[in-house]
């Protein structure tokens, strides 16, 4: 029934679309054009654009992204961001970005997070690779947990890292970020860095490949032998290193992104590290996770005892958990326990780990997202790596879902082993409603 205050046709809206190929611009590749003619512009970009844009061309970066990765026609592949520059003569040229964040055709990844892999397991890999948009590796995850581990490396079929890293960007495809650290980060020959570089772009192209560049601190080419050797104590604090061995692993972030390299800027475990790091220009950063909290809770059980019992009994045992975890030095085996005492208590207090802000272990996550929020690299995201255990993954899932970290929460990587990731898929329920559900089909039949 009509009345006065509904349209004669109707209620609801058109949902109108506008769409590159409605400007009506002359395309220089009619081939390359089916690829973008769909891509939907606002109706304030249409407006802008109709009367401005008379011919529509490709950047020679499209065009090589179209042939590195075979993509069929009338698609983009995942992995990139699609952008376009108004130029002269109404010209509107058409480029793409790596952005992780996007499926093939530009479209946007289901959520803001993006899920990531520890592993160089192409076996294990392969289950989850669909969710994923970037997976890191190392030298201790490719060859102690894969090449060299028989249970892993079925067969002994892959038998050198280059192998290793070829089946797992097959696996992957186009739309996922490999990063994959130097061997010898301590390398004096740049030229041999390049080199090795060279060799990963080659399997996995510029555009997928991300160097994982670790921080060195006090560690150099002449005194990383103490690491292999011996009882492997290190002479020197972390925070004893000359100016030039602190610093080596930003300088050559540098410059291997002046050769074109994106990196993944490793090791980073406190808080204090970060805007230092973020002068590297990296296209990733990181908070490792595990490690850093269960040893704050052991320094804390020591701090604990102490103060209960008045004891000063149990700072032996503290410093010796110092001088295990590097936080001494070979040769501080004497450290005065006082000493060791305000050691103790500074670390605790400086990872908030009496209040809510760090007792999840979280407070550089916290910090570091903030750091992202206000620094000048658009892209750099920040890796939330090294986790384990009951807590840890659920306590960051809710991290991510508090209001404060909302405007950056695109820029956020998860990172664990692929079997961590996978357990928390599941519930008690889901066996208990399939098993219900499985005795009803049953009857069925």
């Amino acid at each position: 029934m009509q009345t006065v205050n509904y349209l004669d046709g109707g209620e609801g809206t058109a949902g109108i679309n506008y769409t590159l190929g409605a400007l009506g611009a002359a395309p220089d590749d009619v081939k390359e054009f089916g690829r973008a003619k769909n891509l939907l512009i606002t109706e304030k970009q249409f407006s802008t654009l109709r009367n401005v844009v008379k011919r529509l061309t490709f950047s020679a970066r499209w065009k090589d992204i179209i042939k590195t990765f075979n993509t069929p026609d009338n698609e983009t592949p995942a992995g990139f961001r699609i952008e376009s520059t108004l130029e002269a003569d109404g010209l509107l040229k058409l480029d793409m970005v790596r952005d992780i964040s996007r499926d093939k055709n530009g479209e946007k990844r289901p959520t803001k997070i993006i899920f990531s892999a520890d592993s160089a397991n192409p076996y294990e890999v392969e289950h989850i690779a669909p969710m994923l948009g970037n997976l890191t590796c190392n030298p201790g995850i490719v060859y102690d947990l894969f090449i060299n581990n028989p249970k892993a490396n079925v067969g002994g079929k892959f038998k050198t890292r280059d192998e290793v890293i070829s089946e797992i960007g097959r696996i992957l495809g186009p739309g996922c970020d490999v990063s994959v650290e130097l061997n010898n980060p301590f390398e004096k020959d740049f030229d041999k860095i390049l080199e090795e570089c060279e060799t990963f772009k080659k399997i996995l192209s510029e555009y997928r490949l991300v160097v994982k560049v670790p921080h060195t601190g006090p560690v150099n080419a002449g005194n990383v032998h103490e690491l292999l050797e011996g009882d492997k104590r290190f002479s020197l604090r972390y925070d004893q290193g000359t100016t030039a061995d602190a610093l080596r692993g930003h300088n050559l972030a540098l410059k291997l992104r002046e050769n074109g390299y994106r990196i993944n800027y490793t090791l980073m475990f406190e808080p204090y590290q970060t805007n230092m790091a973020l002068q590297a220009k990296p296209a990733f950063i990181n908070s490792f996770i595990r490690h850093r909290a269960k040893q704050s809770a052991a320094i804390k059980q020591f701090l604990d005892i102490h103060e209960l019992t008045g004891d000063a009994g149990c700072l032996p045992d503290l410093r010796n958990y110092m001088l295990a975890n590097d936080y001494l030095a070979k040769g501080e085996e004497g450290r005065d326990l006082l000493e060791v005492l305000k050691l103790g208590r500074d670390i605790v207090k400086y990872r908030n780990f009496e209040s809510p802000y760090g007792a999840d272990g979280l407070d550089g996550v916290r910090h570091n997202l903030r750091l992202l929020r206000q620094c000048n690299l658009r892209d750099t995201r920040l890796i939330i790596c090294s986790m384990e255990g009951e807590y840890n993954y659920p306590d960051i899932d809710r991290l991510m879902a508090d209001s404060e970290y909302a405007d950056v929460i695109d820029r956020i990587v998860i990172t664990a082993e692929p079997a961590y990731l996978a357990r928390f898929t599941s519930t008690n329920q889901v066996v208990s409603y399939q098993r219900r559900f499985m005795n009803a089909a049953s009857g069925q039949q």
